[in-house]
């Protein structure tokens, strides 16, 4: 895989207009901030206040450094102003253990609370190098991006410029002002702590994301629209989770989570799932109604040629599917 570093070319002309030279930038940007805040609609504010800031100033930017690296810098210091004020986004699993299909249902949690789903379309530029591309959806994978988030706010940011954008030590160093010796311990520390949620950010390009994977999906969509709760359970490995948020539960194991199908959740009978490109994987928009209630986005992750888990982002109110571009009902 080639390397990219903070001052590669492709920043456009500078006779270009500002507004143009910054706007190459936005989806690169977004997919860091993202990573940053592990959550999509945070992650566009951030950009939007990293290219007004840039866009203010940028008389006084004398191309000392690429531009590349200074907004950069302007996002990252947006995103740590952002997660001084706010407490750390999480999953379902980071709150407690597993929960029973017989329990009440707990309150929604504010959306606040959660990591949310991102559509690809924001957070991958169009790069035709496949490496790259692989290298791009692994970065964004749900569990990299939980696991991002037990890391204080420097050691996320120098983990992503390092293992996932792939910049020089020494580049690093320069943008958060810190020594070079400083910045490889940080990244030390952070991948012990991503290695003990059985994360490998160093191996991220290394990583297939779908193949032969594509039968497999296509066969929980026939079973998940005929409601077929044996063959969709056979897909599942034993220990498969299922998580709902906004909802604090999530289950463990094929036989609960067929419980809860055959249970709460059987409302979801006569449901239709539209393909959808979600946080680098193949993911499923369900219209429940035969298609007239925008319902959830759901995100598997396949390991070893099972469904390990399957999380079901619900839509609360209608910003999830237009995010995704997603219309408020099926036609046809």
């Amino acid at each position: 895989m080639t390397v990219r570093t903070a001052t590669e070319p492709g920043e456009g002309t500078a006779s270009a207009p500002v507004e143009e030279r910054l706007e190459r930038h936005r989806v690169d940007l977004t997919a860091f901030c993202y990573r940053m805040l592990g959550s999509i609609g945070e992650a566009e504010d951030a950009v939007q206040e990293t290219l007004t800031r840039a866009w203010r100033s940028f008389d006084g930017f004398e191309s000392r450094a690429s531009l590349r690296t200074w907004l950069y810098r302007i996002a990252s210091n947006v995103c740590f102003d952002l997660l001084e004020a706010s407490r750390r986004r999480a999953t379902p699993m980071d709150l407690g253990g597993p929960g029973e299909v017989e329990a009440p249902l707990a309150p929604p949690l504010p959306e606040t609370t959660w990591i949310g789903p991102a559509p690809d379309a924001l957070v991958m530029s169009g790069d035709s190098d496949p490496a790259h591309v692989v290298h791009a959806r692994e970065s964004v994978r749900l569990a990299l991006i939980a696991a991002l988030q037990h890391l204080p706010p420097r050691q996320r940011t120098v983990l992503i410029l390092r293992e996932v954008l792939r910049w020089r030590a020494n580049e690093v160093a320069d943008l958060l002002d810190m020594g070079v010796a400083a910045v490889n311990s940080a990244l030390q520390r952070a991948r012990a702590t991503l290695a003990s949620r059985d994360i490998d950010a160093s191996a991220l390009s290394d990583a297939t994301v779908e193949g032969a994977d594509r039968e497999l999906l296509d066969r929980y969509v026939d079973a998940f629209e005929r409601y077929d709760i044996d063959s969709l359970t056979a897909l599942l490995h034993e220990d498969a989770t299922q998580s709902m948020p906004p909802y604090p539960l999530w289950l463990r194991g094929r036989d609960e989570m067929a419980a809860w199908m055959l249970g709460p959740g059987a409302e979801c009978r006569g449901s239709r799932l539209v393909p959808v490109r979600v946080n680098g994987v193949s993911g499923f928009a369900q219209y429940r109604h035969g298609g007239d209630t925008p319902w959830s986005i759901h995100v598997p992750e396949v390991r070893d040629g099972r469904i390990a888990s399957i999380t079901f982002f619900l839509e609360t109110d209608g910003s999830l599917f237009r995010r995704f571009g997603l219309p408020a009902r099926l036609t046809g």
